[in-house]
């Protein structure tokens, strides 16, 4: 299974999100081709009402826990609340270039 798969998955079955978006972005990144290692997810949902971010990251990483074992390297997490993700108007995050080194090998 595509790990970029595997995280919408688990996202959409326990968080039922409003938004969700999950990126792979491993070709920004000095991996092989078809590395799956890289990946950049925004989910909007109910679930994270009353959490501080450190625990939302915790339940992402949790329900993610088995793609963190084995391919993903990165995951950058943006996770609201539905009224936090109106007050940013929507706007999902967009990760800066990668700088940890080249791709000339």
């Amino acid at each position: 299974m595509q790990v970029k798969v595997f995280i919408e998955q688990q996202l959409s079955d326990n968080l039922a999100p409003l938004f969700l978006e999950v990126i792979d972005e491993s070709h920004m990144h000095n991996v092989a081709a078809g590395a799956q290692s890289h990946f950049n997810v925004t989910v909007v949902s109910d679930v994270f009402s009353g959490q501080r971010l450190i625990a939302r990251h915790r339940e992402v990483n949790g329900l993610l826990a088995e793609a963190l074992a084995g391919p993903v390297h990165a995951l950058a997490l943006h996770t609201y609340t539905p009224e936090e993700w109106q007050a940013r108007q929507q706007q999902s995050v967009a990760s800066p270039p990668c700088m940890g080194g080249s791709k000339a090998g």
